[in-house]
């Protein structure tokens, strides 16, 4: 095993975890040390850019940044882009500097800085990827599958996973969304499907409920949040993947399956949303969802070993690994 102590910094929102250690996994250097962020005052009002003494930043709620430090860095969010910079630093420059998502920093800052393409951000160290990075790989699908298998053995084939998400401050999706799109779900259902779905915390226990009680009796397994999280061995079982508009990484993750990925449209969107479901769109990875189900191929979308690959190399350059 390549050895190289290795941080991963992110605020707490899933989403933003997923990503940082995704690309720490894919990297492969051991061991992986994850750092929570609680940002406090006057740090969490001010643009990353204005942040000094970004050490100190960190309050007692989440993880402190004290030595012995990193040979890796990697920032998820904004809010952990300038303590990434800091550790660096302190480390006397035998630490390398990763970002992920744009921080409205300069990239030339950073080591490297890998961005989704639908940010704007662009640059000689920007790695631009389709979609967000993650943890997903066919090793874990496969694995999760395997386990998984006997216990959702009761659906009927095809299998499709249905990845809700909810409102948040681009997309809604509450009570009002799901009745339609339960419907939709039921009719698949009565057709002779197995529905693999998982919710999210956003969606919501009322929204919730109006899922649970469509889709009573039918052949559908909704996992309520307790023990073990079923979602790999969901993807890694299913022959669709239906997913709501309102997540990317979601979709991205999805994307990383193979198969034919099904995206429910909802009410709001942003630009830099839509620009990522047009460019998801036009490489023929995702099609709106209709209440049927078509079947495409497209190669599986790995923007994260990519990552992971290209950060190794620097390392390398650098000799920051034993």
């Amino acid at each position: 095993m390549t050895t190289a102590l290795t941080w991963i910094l992110h605020d707490g929102k899933v989403g933003l975890r997923n990503q940082a250690l995704g690309v720490a996994e894919a990297v492969g250097l051991h061991p992986i040390l994850e750092k929570r962020l609680a940002i406090r005052y006057p740090w969490k009002i001010l643009p990353p850019a204005l942040w000094l003494s970004a050490l100190s930043a960190p309050g007692e709620e989440g993880d402190r940044l004290v030595p012995p430090w990193p040979h890796l860095v990697i920032g998820a969010g904004g809010r952990a882009a300038a303590p990434a910079l800091a550790i660096r630093k302190a480390a006397g420059g035998r630490c390398l500097a990763v970002q992920i998502q744009d921080p409205k920093i300069k990239p030339s800052h950073f080591d490297l800085m890998v961005v989704p393409e639908h940010d704007r951000v662009r640059g000689p160290n920007v790695m631009v990827t389709q979609g967000a990075v993650h943890r997903v790989t066919r090793a874990k699908l496969e694995a999760a599958a395997q386990d998984w298998q006997q216990r959702l053995d009761f659906l009927p084939k095809p299998r499709v996973a249905v990845l809700l998400g909810g409102n948040n401050g681009v997309y809604r999706l509450g009570p009002d969304e799901m009745l339609p799109l339960a419907s939709q779900l039921a009719r698949l259902a009565q057709a002779g499907l197995g529905l693999m779905i998982t919710p999210s915390r956003r969606t919501g226990p009322e929204a919730e409920a109006i899922l649970r009680a469509r889709l009573d009796g039918h052949p559908a397994y909704i996992w309520d949040g307790e023990g073990e999280n079923p979602y790999f061995g969901i993807l890694g079982l299913a022959d669709h993947v239906i997913a709501t508009a309102d997540s990317i990484s979601m979709i991205t993750e999805a994307s990383a399956t193979g198969r034919p990925v099904h995206v429910v449209a909802l009410p709001g969107g942003s630009a830099k949303f839509e620009r990522f479901h047009e460019g998801m769109r036009k490489s023929g990875i995702v099609r709106p969802f209709t209440g049927n189900l078509d079947t495409w191929e497209y190669k599986a979308v790995d923007e994260t070993a990519r990552a992971g690959e290209r950060i190794r190399q620097m390392m390398q350059e650098k000799n920051l690994w034993l």
